[in-house]
């Protein structure tokens, strides 16, 4: 976590994201880079390509007022003088966000969330929604925390053996970097129903042929996987949900979804995503 990206539009969640990534890069010793996007308009006579022939002043004086206010945040909130760089682009948010982090050879993208609800979920989603659904890069959400006081980790699984090393690898470091406890959860719901005795018995198979420390296995009944997921977290006061996203696209993400986006949408807890390689996801 020695660099540290944070999408920011000045609003109090980014506001938040900025603040948690300061706290996280106090700890390791690492960089934020703040980014500010700006969207440019689309023209009226075509819906395909963004008007691109702006006066440069123009341009000129967006930037310079989104440095100003990135100034104003540094000078407010940057008490232990963690490093700073700074960046503003222009075009579609997701999009610049996750080529800024391939540029800058990011370790993980530190977002705030509204979260998103209703017909505007279905059809848009947040633009936080987009990253987790697309980064290859570990994200982080929060909707308000702004310290990384972080003491247990809930990590929903599938408990498939083969395909994981990679994610349980990265939830491990995350674990290891905030000394927390990590909680294996598996959420029983009718339509995939194992008894507790068989489920239990794979839960410390999976803790024990990837290694994990410092760990507690649960099985959490209930009718729905996402709420069960959220209900178990309040439930233990976890901090922090650490979970996998296919990163479907297309008509494979509309009628399949993704768990890890849903929690990410109304869950308000921290919540870390990292996108399943392309053969872990086909395995």
């Amino acid at each position: 976590m020695k660099k540290i990206l944070v999408p920011c539009d000045f609003s109090k969640p980014a506001i938040n994201a900025f603040r948690l990534a300061l706290d996280i890069a106090q700890q390791s010793k690492g960089t934020v880079h703040l980014l500010n996007v700006i969207e440019l308009p689309v023209m009226h006579d075509t819906l395909l390509m963004p008007v691109l022939n702006f006066e440069q002043q123009l341009l000129n004086e967006l930037k310079e007022k989104s440095i100003g206010e990135f100034e104003k945040l540094i000078t407010k909130y940057n008490t232990n003088q963690v490093k700073i760089e700074r960046a503003v682009e222009f075009g579609a948010v997701s999009q610049m966000i996750m080529d800024h982090a391939e540029n800058e050879s990011i370790d993980m993208i530190v977002m705030g969330s509204h979260g998103a609800s209703g017909i505007r979920e279905f059809f848009i989603g947040s633009n936080a929604e987009k990253v987790v659904r697309n980064a290859t890069i570990p994200v982080l959400i929060t909707k308000g925390n702004t310290k990384a006081s972080i003491t247990d980790i809930v990590f929903p699984n599938t408990l498939e053996l083969e395909n994981q090393e990679d994610l349980v690898m990265k939830v491990k470091a995350l674990q290891n970097f905030f000394n927390a406890k990590l909680h294996i959860l598996w959420i029983n719901t009718p339509l995939n129903f194992t008894s507790d005795t068989i489920t239990m018995e794979r839960l410390k198979t999976f803790a024990k042929r990837f290694m994990l420390k410092d760990y507690e296995v649960h099985v959490f009944n209930h009718p729905d996987e996402e709420e069960g997921i959220i209900r178990f977290t309040q439930m233990i006061k976890g901090d922090l949900i650490a979970m996998a996203t296919h990163g479907r696209k297309g008509i494979g993400h509309l009628m399949n979804g993704s768990l890890a986006e849903d929690v990410v949408n109304h869950t308000d807890r921290l919540i870390w995503t990292y996108k399943l390689k392309r053969e872990e996801v086909e395995a």
